[in-house]
């Protein structure tokens, strides 16, 4: 037994610096995208905000998406897909269950015998 927790022992430093060695450049990596991608825009951007918002309008009104190719179409909808659902967990969580909400006066969770 004290021999398979010396090998336990010795083992443990091997893999943090081997998942350190791997993980290090892929946060590097992640930090370096998180840092420009999840920030919010800056006041400076928002003219570019709005002239994006404004090509969207413009691509409605003139039916641009039925010039879309199928691969373009599944991609926009499992991006789609993905904004909603993130919506419903966000939901879930603010809620607090998963089914409906919890109203004063109209939930009792207390046990009646």
């Amino acid at each position: 037994m004290s021999s398979a927790v010396q090998k336990l022992a010795g083992a443990v430093p091997k893999a943090i610096q081997v998942g350190r060695a791997t993980l290090t450049p892929k946060l590097n990596t992640f930090w370096k995208y998180a840092k420009v991608e999840l920030k919010p825009p800056t006041p400076a951007e928002w003219p570019q905000v709005a002239q994006g918002f404004q090509n969207l309008a413009k691509a409605v009104r003139t039916q641009k998406w039925k010039q879309l190719t199928v691969k373009e179409a599944f991609i926009n909808a499992v991006v789609a897909t993905e904004v909603i659902c993130w919506f419903f967990v966000g939901e879930c969580i603010g809620k607090g269950t998963l089914i409906g909400y919890q109203i004063k006066g109209a939930v009792d969770f207390d046990l009646h015998l």
